[in-house]
């Protein structure tokens, strides 16, 4: 018979093995939890990525969208600071003022709480730094875009290149694609020589600066898409149109838009003005060429060192493409160093194929993206199409699910604002799939717009409202607000009441504004006669 002591012994025993069970099971879930990168593009077009219809190969994104999930009707807030401000926050822009204001968190936080370390490279435009808002470390540039080989600031010529809090000086071989993807896995690397820290899953924001203007490329890039645009504008809309439909991202029923009617068809123009706009779109896609190596390179380091399988890679735009007719220096060639140029609207809208408009715009042009999943681990239906309508306040939510962890309802004795999107895990495991409910929301600069289930009212500044049914008119070709007046004023006053619980522009304020100026051309004769 065991004496009392040798009882309480055995007790003691046996509870401090079951505790010890206990925080190995925990440790071993925790280890589980999926590693998450998150790749953001900038200014890139919703066809120009090989496995959403376009010539640009892109083998290394295809191939994520091979063994995972493209969206057909993923969206972003149509702008660089406000889309990244939603991505970080789960929010709609107006709630945080782009991280100025008070009452928001963002997924590097959350995310470094629940025991995740937290890495981003790249473009941060929002306001604060990266290390400030829960980054364990950070490579890029503050501002909206730079000089691809000097890494200056292109607004005020400034370096507000960072590593970590501090200045950092690029060297002569600098190019911003090759480098922050250099620095990003230099992350991923020096951490994982950490015993502790190997064993945490890992974030990494990959916000790159491509293919935004200025038009900057690696010259052996550019060889190779000489000559690749000499058909011009039409005929690829047309070709791009056709391999959307081929690939299933676009329904047989979904009309190619018109040519925006400020455009001129290229056969009309001169051999000059067709010798001076063809390289911008050479050099672009050299720009998407790039890109597309580099996200290569980190596929290359996650398989080389196991963690491919159990990392979810999400990678999406910031907004469509870009229609500015920048042209800052008298280098009329795009490519190299001392070049400042940005395409206009006219290769804007065919890199939107088969939409109307452009960044800024509330339109389909502004804020349909390609956005790919992939995640070998957890999905299982990899090649297929999700055809859910989504948005990046969905990311926030689809990440803290996977993370096992909840949203704050309060952080660094703030309030803080609950979260507007939905979790988006359920369709990247190919389950429970259905019809959306939670309303989409945009406004930006007076341009703004509701969607509730297929239907869409949306609006530019100072215009009256639209309304698309989009299961059958995805490209926004043919309004039906004068056929649906009690639909329309059911959604504008849906649409209101957003705005006012969160600070957007009402129709009413918008309608008061001059009407957008933002599809912008070069002028030829001007430029070229000066030439």
């Amino acid at each position: 018979m065991k004496t009392p002591i040798l009882r309480y012994a055995t007790f003691l025993t046996m509870f401090f093995t079951i505790i010890v069970s206990a925080l190995a099971s925990n440790a071993t879930a925790t280890d589980s939890r999926p590693n998450m990168v998150l790749i953001m593009c900038d200014d890139m077009g919703f066809s120009d990525l090989g496995c959403y219809g376009s010539e640009i190969p892109t083998p290394n994104i295809d191939r994520l969208a091979k063994s995972g999930l493209r969206f057909t009707d993923f969206h972003n807030n149509a702008k660089c600071s406000e889309t990244r401000a939603s991505l970080m926050t789960g929010l709609w822009h107006q709630q945080s003022k782009n991280l100025k204001q008070p009452g928001h968190v963002t997924i590097a936080e959350v995310l470094k709480t629940a025991g995740y370390r937290t890495y981003m490279s790249g473009k941060w435009h929002l306001a604060s730094t990266p290390p400030q808002r829960g980054f364990d470390r950070y490579f890029g540039f503050l501002s909206g875009a730079i000089n691809f080989f000097t890494g200056t600031d292109w607004q005020i010529n400034e370096n507000l290149m960072r590593l970590d809090g501090n200045v950092y000086q690029a060297g002569k071989d600098f190019y911003s694609t090759n480098a922050f993807t250099d620095f990003a896995i230099d992350f991923l690397k020096s951490e994982s020589e950490n015993p502790e820290r190997s064993k945490q899953p890992f974030f990494l924001y990959l916000a790159h600066n491509a293919p935004h203007f200025p038009l900057h490329a690696l010259p052996e890039d550019i060889e190779r898409f000489r000559g690749a645009y000499r058909k011009g504008w039409d005929a690829i809309r047309k070709d791009r149109h056709q391999r959307m439909k081929d690939l299933g991202i676009l329904d047989e029923s979904w009309r190619l838009s018109d040519r925006d009617p400020k455009v001129e068809s290229w056969d009309s123009l001169s051999e000059k003005e067709k010798a001076f706009l063809e390289p911008m779109m050479e050099v672009y896609a050299a720009m998407v060429h790039r890109l597309d190596v580099n996200i290569g390179r980190l596929i290359q380091y996650l398989e080389s060192t196991d963690q491919l399988d159990n990392t979810l890679i999400l990678f999406l735009s910031d907004n469509g493409a870009c229609p500015y007719n920048r042209l800052r220096t008298d280098v009329l060639v795009p490519g190299p160093v001392e070049s400042d140029i940005a395409y206009d609207a006219r290769w804007a809208n065919m890199c939107n194929t088969p939409l109307r408009l452009y960044k800024q715009y509330a339109h389909q042009g502004g804020t349909l993206t390609p956005m790919i999943a992939h995640w070998p681990a957890g999905i299982q239906t990899g090649g297929k199409l999700c055809h859910l309508p989504a948005h990046l306040v969905d990311i926030m939510p689809t990440f803290l699910e996977l993370a096992k962890t909840d949203y704050p309802s309060d952080f660094n004795e703030q309030a803080i604002q609950s979260m507007e999107g939905i979790s988006l895990v359920s369709a990247l495991k190919g389950s429970g799939v259905g019809q959306r409910e939670k309303p989409i929301f945009w406004e930006f600069s007076g341009n703004h717009a509701v969607r509730s289930g297929d239907w869409k009212l949306v609006a530019e500044r100072g215009k009256p409202w639209e309304l698309y049914h989009l299961a059958k008119d995805r490209s926004e070709t043919m309004d039906m607000a004068s056929q649906a007046p009690e639909r329309v004023a059911q959604l504008a006053k849906t649409y209101d009441q957003w705005a006012q619980r969160v600070g957007a522009k009402s129709h009413q304020q918008s309608m008061k504004m001059k009407p957008s100026s933002q599809s912008q051309l070069f002028d030829l004769e001007k430029i070229l006669t000066e030439d």
